[in-house]
């Protein structure tokens, strides 16, 4: 793959796109937390406007996507997530940003990324094929940890220096420059093949497949309750770290740099697991350690431990790492056990509907999350996530569809 120059332009787009997605994740919360200060319900607001693009466009997306060029559409959305982003510092500077701005920034944002990301998951596959998918996958994990490891760190430097606003510009400009890049790939994309179904047959399709595939059908009730739980937790995550913990922008920047470690560590260690214990195990390892490292152990972090802030902040640190970790261990097997159950045929469909019916449940977890936050606590509702966490945990070990894939 490092001789294919169209992987090469593709994986540089992946770092831009990597390094600025990690200044956003905290310049705009914290743009919601400490310039806006939100409540908990606003902030689970934020958090269901990112989920909620997957369940009004989704299934219509993935029709879309099965009958049109993957590239022209990737392209698109990066520049209309670019201007997006570039609208937050603008609305600032003119004095008028809000809570509603972020809303809806939030809301176009995510929308592009629903079709764009759909495009972009079979782009790959038509850059490297289904076979190189996880060494393609490791690969762009690598470099999320060495994002992970800087980007957090100079954006909240950034963010205590300059304010929150001018980090997500910084973000807004690397989405501009990844499509340009992209521009210049060459790659022979071969025209989808013309459908004279109705839509609305096409997206029943997709269910009808998932639903007769046990795992397929395992992987959307159980990604999708994960989802419900992380967009609870995300919504509350940084209330916790700078109200409950009492973390400044840069530490709370520093502490997610250890997150970088765990990206790192997961794309060492996701080739030899998935070859030695199969996709599923390790998707189930990673699982355990979100919950664990993330909706469980965060909120049980004392303020000033052993009356020293510094120590919850380390202790915050490390569960980054641990979560981090995680995620990247099961968000790569499924990728591969996804794509290896789907025929190319139904690739943009399953895609889009398995996202559909993953994250259509996410803005429950944020609204329940949020609305429990703003009557018992921050603590009480992260609390509630990780109880969810653990038992979902249990559930998912007990399914005998994902503990079954072997090792290929």
């Amino acid at each position: 793959m490092l001789r294919n120059a169209a992987f090469l332009r593709y994986w540089f787009s992946s770092i831009l796109n990597s390094f600025g997605a990690q200044v956003s994740a905290l310049a705009v919360p914290l743009c919601s937390a400490i310039l806006l200060q939100a409540t908990p319900g606003q902030m689970s607001l934020v958090a269901t406007c990112q989920a909620l693009p997957a369940l009004l466009f989704s299934l219509p997306a993935g029709v879309w996507l099965d009958r049109r060029r993957k590239l022209p559409i990737l392209l698109a959305c990066q520049v209309i997530q670019g201007l997006c982003l570039a609208s937050i510092p603008l609305a600032w500077w003119l004095g008028i940003l809000s809570m509603p701005w972020l809303y809806a920034s939030t809301l176009v944002f995510h929308t592009c990324n629903v079709i764009g990301g759909g495009a972009e998951q079979i782009f790959v596959m038509l850059v490297v094929g289904r076979d190189k998918l996880i060494d393609a996958q490791s690969k762009f994990t690598m470099t999320d940890s060495a994002s992970r490891l800087i980007a957090p760190g100079l954006a909240g430097l950034l963010i205590q220096w300059l304010t929150a606003p001018y980090a997500v510009l910084a973000n807004a400009a690397s989405f501009l420059l990844s499509a340009w890049n992209l521009r210049q790939t060459n790659v022979t994309e071969p025209a989808p093949q013309p459908s004279e179904k109705h839509p609305l047959r096409e997206i029943r399709e997709g269910f009808v497949f998932i639903w007769n595939t046990p795992l397929l059908r395992t992987l959307a009730w159980s990604i999708g309750l994960w989802h419900m739980l992380y967009y609870g937790f995300a919504a509350l995550q940084i209330l916790l770290a700078t109200r409950e913990l009492g973390m400044t922008p840069g530490l709370l920047g520093v502490a997610q740099m250890l997150g970088g470690l765990g990206m790192l560590a997961s794309s060492m260690l996701v080739k030899p697991m998935t070859r030695r214990f199969g996709a599923g195990k390790t998707m189930l390892t990673g699982i355990a350690a979100t919950v664990l490292g993330g909706f469980v152990l965060q909120a049980t972090i004392p303020a000033n431990w052993f009356g020293q802030p510094l120590a919850s902040a380390a202790a915050y640190a490390l569960l980054v790492f641990v979560y981090d970790c995680g995620v990247m261990l099961f968000f790569i097997p499924y990728l591969s056990m996804r794509a290896h159950a789907t025929p190319d045929a139904y690739m943009g469909r399953i895609i889009s509907t398995m996202r559909f019916l993953t994250v259509a449940t996410a803005p429950l977890g944020a609204l329940a999350a949020g609305a429990i936050a703003d009557r018992y606590g921050v603590r009480t509702g992260l609390a509630c996530v990780g109880a969810c966490g653990m038992l979902l945990t249990a559930a998912m070990i007990a399914s005998p569809h994902i503990r079954s894939v072997r090792p290929d």
